[in-house]
């Protein structure tokens, strides 16, 4: 498989940028949200304890679209990393 665009056709190149422009705009456009429900899973840590990393688990997966539930998965996981390397 080859990740050359140009030996693709018109149509696939098409695709491809299509769909590039579709997750930019979902980024773009649900950023904030992401980042807001990643905030509110980290503030349910101390009140879940052992039972949190589950519970977020189950939350994200009840997130939609999935491209949606990556980014707040991402943005959980950035904010996780800062307060530990803030410690």
């Amino acid at each position: 498989m080859s990740f050359n665009l140009a030996s693709r056709s018109f149509a696939e190149r098409a695709q491809i940028e299509n769909e590039k422009a579709r997750l930019f705009d979902l980024w773009q456009n649900n950023l904030g949200k992401a980042k807001s429900d990643a905030g509110r899973l980290i503030s349910e840590k101390s009140r879940r304890k052992g039972k949190w990393a589950e519970w977020v688990r189950a939350e994200l997966d009840s997130l939609s679209p999935p491209e949606y539930a990556n980014m707040v998965r991402s943005e959980v996981n950035k904010m996780m990393a800062s307060a530990n390397g803030s410690r």
